[in-house]
């Protein structure tokens, strides 16, 4: 059978040719851009004129001051003045920083109305060798213009303050960097990673598949449907091992214990179930959930259960005892995802109100809430080797940090509904949408390295082509996801990829950083 060649767009070979031809001509992506001396003497005007235009008015011609004497000489304020370095050949001398007469009815001399504009040398050097004034120093210490608030909004509150360097400019420190060539700041190449690649669909649900769990031992995975099935497939074969009836509504999330033989269910019938698996039967339930369970998760060092629901709470339940431990309320929506770590924040949690909340497990309160997306968050995923996190929402993927949730960067371009993330120890991000699109990222720079839109199952709509669940297998090798044409498709790498025959077309853009 000979395989369809894919088309292309005259616009995408032509974009493509573009990128082939930069890679080979500008290979050294960090050499800085020459400057212009025009420009940049224009650029220096403007930065001392905006940075010392206050002191400005303090040089005055050497020429007056010999008239008055070579040692010093008294301004019309009375103070005596000298020269900075006798015998040198210096064009100016400092006087007095008031160009203002001490008092009313004190008229301005001819020697005070002198104003004229240094040469560029000689203002640098002086704005250098400029003594502290105290009462200046005194105000940065103490207050912040509103200009500083605005030239530092975002800088941790443990760096320096504001006003710390015109206070060292002022002291004659080194650090005049208004007058240096700032370097924009350009995305760093990212990590290769070959394409992934769909090579096994596997059929046997009557209904979309919403959920889908790998077992600790690699064996067998379990996925959960809308035909209010959980069946456990050979991850191997692909063949089916089992079915679990029980559920009276869709199946929302499995999850399987790796600290004991159990395996976790929930769905739309507000039940959730603890399977044993050497019996294949329920052993308990846990009620209390008042609408939809959407997802739950396990501790990784205790026994404990989280379950997150359309009634806008998560439980916290004691997997031996069946007690509800915690309602976690605070969220105004319903509660779409939920995921637990043996680190603090203990539990995360995404919601349809826009916003993620990290919790803390002995209290039951919340910790920190995050509302920087302007959508509801549906996935919420752990990097597995990282102290970081990702949320997914239709308006950006967002990269956060633990514990306090410092946002990192936007990964922008997956403009869909996303319901699922997943993230392995090679940095490899899987986002799944609504519209049945997968996009892979470099977990470090956030670039988007694949795109993937896998055909519906023969049968099945063209609108049936969501994907609602995806995860990792244990050796991180094989992705599989849970999908609307009521399939799981299993993807792995292309081990035939290199980075000559599949070289990553990346521009080292200049980039902006959302803060929201």
């Amino acid at each position: 059978m000979v395989e369809e060649v894919q088309k292309h767009s005259v616009h995408t070979l032509v974009f493509r040719s573009l990128k082939r031809t930069h890679d080979m001509f500008v290979a050294d992506n960090a050499k800085p851009v020459s400057l212009d001396d025009r420009s940049h003497k224009v650029k220096m005007a403007v930065k001392l004129r905006t940075e010392y235009g206050s002191v400005l008015h303090m040089p005055v011609l050497k020429e007056n001051a010999r008239e008055k004497g070579a040692h010093g000489v008294i301004d019309s304020y009375g103070h005596k003045q000298y020269l900075q370095n006798q015998g040198d050949d210096d064009e100016y001398l400092i006087t007095g920083t008031h160009p203002y007469p001490p008092g009313p009815g004190v008229a301005l001399t001819a020697d005070t109305k002198i104003q004229r504009m240094p040469s560029e040398s000689a203002a640098q050097s002086l704005a250098v060798a400029l003594p502290p004034s105290q009462s200046k120093m005194e105000s940065n210490r103490t207050a912040s213009s509103v200009g500083d608030i605005y030239r530092h909004a975002g800088i941790p509150e443990r760096s320096q303050p504001p006003g710390l360097t015109l206070a060292m400019m002022e002291a004659g420190g080194n650090k005049n960097s208004a007058l240096m060539a700032k370097k924009a700041p350009t995305m760093p190449k990212p990590q290769w990673h070959p394409p992934w690649k769909l090579y096994r669909v596997i059929s046997g649900h009557l209904g979309w598949v919403r959920c889908i769990a790998v077992e600790p031992g690699n064996q067998w995975f379990v996925t959960g449907s809308a035909d209010r099935t959980i069946k456990i497939w050979d991850l191997a074969s692909g063949k089916l091992k089992l079915s679990l009836t029980g559920h009276i509504s869709t199946v929302r999330g499995v999850i399987v214990s790796g600290r004991s033989p159990y395996l976790f269910s929930c769905g739309e019938d507000k039940q959730v179930k603890c399977w044993d698996l050497e019996y294949n039967k329920v052993i308990r339930h846990y009620h209390g959930h008042l609408s939809a369970v959407y997802g739950l998760d396990l501790h990784p060092t205790i026994d404990v259960l989280v379950t997150c629901s359309r009634d806008s709470t998560a439980r916290i339940w004691d997997v031996r005892t069946k007690a509800s431990v915690h309602t976690l309320a605070g969220h105004t929506n319903a509660v779409a995802t939920v995921k637990c770590q043996a680190a603090e924040p203990q539990i995360i949690t995404g919601s349809h109100d826009t916003t993620i909340r990290l919790w803390d497990l002995v209290g039951g309160k919340t910790r920190v809430t995050l509302t920087n997306h302007k959508k509801s968050v549906r996935a919420v995923v752990l990097h597995p080797r990282q102290y970081t996190f990702a949320s997914g929402s239709p308006d950006n993927i967002k990269q956060w940090k633990f514990p306090d949730g410092n946002f990192i960067q936007n990964l922008s371009g997956h403009s869909a509904i996303i319901n699922t993330l997943a993230v392995n120890s090679d940095g490899v991000l899987v986002s799944g949408a609504d519209n049945g699109t997968m996009h892979l990222w470099d977990w470090r720079t956030g670039y988007n390295f694949q795109r993937v839109h896998a055909a519906v199952q023969p049968g099945s709509l063209d609108s049936e082509s969501g994907i609602f669940a995806c995860a990792f297998d244990q050796s991180e090798s094989r992705l599989l996801t849970a999908e609307a044409d009521k399939t799981i498709k299993v993807y792995r790498e292309d081990d035939t990829a290199t980075e000559e025959t599949h070289p990553v077309s990346w521009k080292p853009e200049i980039i902006k950083r959302k803060r929201f």
